[in-house]
C-alpha cells in the first residue's frame, strides 16, 4: 500500500486538518481524544489483555521521557551489552585451555595474549565509535569503506553472530546449571528453550526493563568471580617462583625435543589462541547499539567499552591462570582437568570454583559459594543472550533501511521495541540450539568465526579510512597503525580457526552466512527493480501541476467524500487520488487525505526526530490538499503519528467517518504483472488488513490497483526511411 509507510526523518505526536493551502494542526488534545473514543467504543479482547500483561502498556510518544526510558547510561549498557563479552569468559578460556593438549604451561602466555587481544580490539572499537557515532558497527564501516556488497556480508555475519550469541549463551548456561545439579539428557534442551522464550517476552517489554531486571545477576557474577580469581592466585602466591621455574623447564624440554621444537610449540599456542576466539565475542555489541546509548552517546559508549575491556581482560586472564594452578594440583594425583571435566559432566569453571572453595572454606560455606558462583555464571550467560536481542534487531533494522532485508524489520512495537527482529532472533536461536543439540564446543566455533568475519572487515575498513584521511588529520599515524595491526590480528585468528575446524562444523557457519548474504543480495535487487519501475510514475505524476485558483471552500460534511490514504507526496499517491476521482465520476464533492507518520527504529532517536517527522507528514499533506483544491474539490486532511500503521489508520478513518458520514475510503496497492510468492513477504499488506477492520466497523473501503509491469514499455523504434529509387 502506498499510503501509510511514511518513513521520513523521525516521529512526532499529533493529528491535523488542512485549511487554505496548508495543513492546520488541531489542538494538542485531538490525538488523545481520538484514543479515548476508541477505548470507549471497544473493550480489550482476551488477546490484548494477555499482551498487555506480558509486554506492558503502550508507551506515549508525546512523553519526552520516552527516549530516556529506552536509552541506557554507561553502567546499564555495560550490564546489557558488556555482559555478552564478560560471559564469554565462561566458555572461551576453557576452550583455549583444552586445546593446549598437555602443554598447559603455555596458559601463562595464553592469558597474556588474551588480555592483550581484548585491549587491542576494544581500543579499535572505541575509536570506531568516534568516527561512526550513529551506530551500525562493522556493517556500517564495511558498507562505507569497502562497498555495499561487502557491507551486506558483514551485516549477515552479524545477524548470524547475534543468533549464536543467544544460542551459545543459553547452551553454556544450561551446561553450568545441569552440571551443578548433576543432571543431563533432553530436559536440558527443553529448559534452554524455555529460557529463550522467556527472553523473547522480556525484550518485547522494552530494552531498559530487560536490563534492569538482570542487573543483580551481573553484579553477583562480578563479585563471586573477583573472589575466585583473587583467592586462587593468593593461594599460590608463595609458589610463583617454583611455578616460573616449572614453566621454563617444560618449555626447554619441548624445545629440545626433536619431535616438538619451536614450530610445534608455536603451532600449539596459535591453535589454542585462535580456538579461544569465543573469548572476544560481544566486544562489538556497543558499536552496533549506539541508538540505545544515553546522550552524549559517544562518551557513554566509550566509557562502556572501557568497562567491558577491563572486566573481560581481567576475568579471562585470571581464569586461564586458575586453570593452570588447578591442573598442577591434579597432575600430582595423576589426573588432568580435561579428564575430570569429561568424567563429572561439570564445566571447567565449576571445577575451578569447587577446588578453590573446598581448599579455603568449611564444607557448608564451600558448597554455598560454589552454588552461588555457578548460578551467577549461568544467569550471566542468560544476560549475555540479552545482547543478541538488543543488537540483533538493531542490525536488522539498519539493514532493512538499506533494503537488504524486508522493510518491516525496521518497524517498532507500541513498546518501542523491534518486535519483528526480536522474534526472528529468538526463533532462529531455538533452531540453532536444537540443530546442534546444545553442544557448546561446536557452537562456539560457529560463533567465533562470524564474530571475526565482522572484526576483520571492520578493521580493514577503518585502516582504509585513516589511510584516506592521512592528509586531512594530523594525528593519523597512531589510529592507522592500530587498525592495521588489528586487521592482521583478526584475519589471522579467523584463518586459523577456519583451517582447524572446517571439517568439524565450521563449514556450517560459512554456508549459513553465505546463504544469508545471497538472499540479502536478491532482496536488494528486487527492491531496486521495483523502485526503478515506479520511477516513471513519480516523474510523470509526482510533478503534476494544475493551473488555476484553488477551491478554498470548506468541505461539506453532508456531501459524498472520498477519503484518500496517502504517504509521502509522490506519483503513487497522486495516482490513487486520480483513480478515486474516476472511480465514480461526478459523485464525490469533497476530498479528505489521511496519513500516518510511522515511528520505526530508523527514525526514533529522540524527541527532535519526532518533531521532524511531524513536519514532514504535514508538508506532504499540504501538497495533496493543494492539488485537490486546484482540481476543484474542497479538501482537508488528518494525520497521526504511531508505530502500528494499521491501528493508527483505523482510528483516523473512524474519526473521518464520524465527521463525514457519506465517505468512502480509498487506498492504493501495488499489483505486479506476475505475482510472486515472495512479494507478500517483501511488501506490506496494509491495505488488505485495514480493509478487513473497516468492513467490520461498517466503513466502506475500496482498494485501487497501481499496476507494476515486469519491464517498462519500450518506445517503438522510428520507421525506417524508404529506400531511394534506383536508376
Amino acid at each position: 500500500m502506498n499510503v501509510p509507510s511514511q518513513r521520513p526523518a523521525a516521529p512526532a505526536e499529533g493529528s491535523g486538518t488542512a485549511g487554505g493551502s496548508s495543513v492546520i494542526a488541531p489542538p494538542p488534545a485531538v490525538r488523545e481524544v481520538f484514543a479515548e473514543e476508541e477505548i470507549a467504543d471497544d473493550q480489550p479482547t482476551v488477546t490484548e489483555k494477555v499482551k498487555t500483561l506480558l509486554v506492558g502498556r503502550p508507551l506515549d510518544l508525546a512523553d519526552r521521557r520516552v527516549y530516556q526510558h529506552i536509552s541506557l547510561i554507561a553502567f546499564l549498557a555495560w550490564v546489557g551489552l558488556g555482559a555478552d563479552g564478560l560471559s564469554s569468559s565462561c566458555y572461551g578460556p576453557a576452550e583455549a585451555f583444552e586445546h593446549l593438549e598437555g602443554h598447559t604451561y603455555l596458559a601463562v602466555f595464553l592469558a597474556l595474549a588474551t588480555m592483550f587481544t581484548v585491549v587491542v580490539i576494544s581500543a579499535c572499537y572505541s575509536r570506531l565509535i568516534a568516527v561512526f557515532p550513529s551506530g551500525g558497527g562493522g556493517y556500517l564501516v564495511a558498507s562505507k569503506m569497502l562497498g555495499s556488497k561487502v557491507g551486506a556480508v558483514a551485516g549477515c555475519a552479524l545477524l548470524v553472530d547475534y543468533v549464536l550469541t543467544v544460542t551459545v549463551s543459553i547452551a553454556a548456561a544450561g551446561d553450568a546449571l545441569f552440571g551443578l545439579l548433576g543432571l543431563s539428557g533432553e530436559w536440558k534442551l527443553w529448559a534452554e528453550s524455555a529460557a529463550v522464550v522467556g527472553l523473547i517476552v522480556l525484550n518485547l517489554r522494552g530494552v531498559r526493563e530487560s536490563v534492569t531486571v538482570l542487573m543483580p545477576i551481573f553484579l553477583t557474577f562480578l563479585i563471586t568471580h573477583a573472589v575466585l580469581i583473587a583467592g586462587a592466585l593468593a593461594m599460590h602466591a608463595g609458589e610463583l617462583v617454583p611455578l616460573a621455574q616449572d614453566i621454563a623447564q617444560h618449555m626447554r624440554a619441548d624445545l629440545a625435543d626433536p619431535q616438538i621444537g619451536w614450530l610445534v610449540v608455536v603451532g600449539m599456542f596459535l591453535k589454542a589462541y585462535s580456538l579461544g576466539a569465543g573469548t572476544y565475542t560481544g566486544i562489538e555489541a556497543v558499536s552496533n547499539s549506539m541508538a540505545v546509548m544515553r546522550e552524549p552517546r559517544v562518551a557513554t559508549a566509550q566509557r562502556t567499552m572501557r568497562y567491558m575491556a577491563a572486566s573481560l581482560a581481567i576475568t579471562a586472564g585470571g581464569l586461564l591462570l586458575g586453570y593452570l594452578l588447578l591442573e598442577m594440583d591434579l597432575k600430582s594425583a595423576g589426573q588432568t582437568l580435561k579428564m575430570l571435566k569429561e568424567s563429572t559432566g561439570r564445566t571447567m569453571n565449576d571445577l575451578l570454583v569447587g577446588w578453590f572453595a573446598n581448599s579455603t572454606l568449611p564444607t557448608p560455606l564451600a558448597q554455598a559459594f560454589r552454588g552461588v558462583t555457578v548460578v551467577a555464571e549461568a544467569m550471566l550467560l542468560v544476560v549475555a543472550a540479552q545482547a543478541g536481542f538488543i543488537g540483533g534487531p538493531k542490525c536488522l533494522a539498519t539493514m532493512a533501511h538499506d533494503s537488504w532485508v524486508p522493510h518491516w524489520f525496521g518497524s517498532l512495537s507500541e513498546r518501542l521495541a523491534s518486535h519483528n527482529g526480536i522474534m526472528l532472533i529468538g526463533v532462529s536461536s531455538l533452531l540453532a540450539l536444537w540443530a546442534n543439540h546444545g553442544n557448546v564446543s561446536a557452537l562456539v566455533v560457529l560463533y567465533s568465526i562470524n564474530v571475526f568475519v565482522t572484526f576483520s572487515l571492520s578493521m580493514i575498513g577503518m585502516t582504509l579510512h585513516w589511510y584516506h584521511h592521512r592528509h586531512r588529520v594530523p594525528s593519523w599515524r597512531a589510529p592507522l597503525a592500530l587498525f592495521a595491526f588489528g586487521s592482521v590480528l583478526c584475519v589471522s585468528i579467523l584463518a586459523i580457526t577456519v583451517a582447524f575446524k572446517f571439517r568439524e562444523g565450521a563449514w556450517k557457519t560459512v554456508v549459513a552466512t553465505g546463504g544469508l548474504t545471497g538472499v540479502a543480495l536478491l532482496i536488494r535487487r528486487y527492491y531496486q527493480n521495483v523502485n526503478a519501475r515506479l520511477k516513471g510514475l513519480d516523474e510523470s505524476l509526482g510533478t503534476i501541476e494544475v493551473q488555476g485558483p484553488p477551491n478554498l471552500s470548506p468541505p461539506d460534511p453532508q456531501q459524498p467524500t472520498a477519503v484518500i490514504l496517502v504517504g509521502g507526496y509522490s506519483g503513487l499517491g497522486v495516482h490513487t487520488l486520480l483513480n478515486a476521482i474516476r472511480f465514480v465520476p461526478h459523485y464525490f464533492k469533497n476530498i479528505v487525505f489521511v496519513s500516518v507518520g510511522v515511528v520505526d527504529s530508523g527514525n526514533f532517536k529522540g524527541i527532535e526526530e519526532l518533531e521532524s517527522l511531524r513536519k514532514h507528514v504535514q508538508r506532504s499533506l499540504e501538497q495533496y490538499v493543494d492539488l485537490a483544491r486546484r482540481l476543484g474539490f474542497p479538501s482537508t486532511s488528518y494525520m497521526a503519528i504511531g508505530t502500528d500503521v494499521v491501528d493508527e489508520l483505523e482510528q483516523l478513518c473512524r474519526v473521518v467517518y464520524r465527521d463525514f458520514p457519506k465517505s468512502v475510503v480509498f487506498a492504493g496497492q501495488l499489483v505486479f504483472q506476475r505475482q510472486s510468492w515472495y512479494a507478500a513477504l517483501l511488501h506490506n499488506q496494509t491495505a488488505y488488513s485495514l480493509q478487513r477492520r473497516l468492513q467490520w466497523d461498517g466503513i466502506p473501503m475500496v482498494i485501487l490497483p497501481t499496476r507494476v509491469r515486469e519491464q517498462p514499455p519500450r518506445p517503438a523504434p522510428p520507421p525506417r526511411p524508404a529506400p531511394a529509387a534506383s536508376g
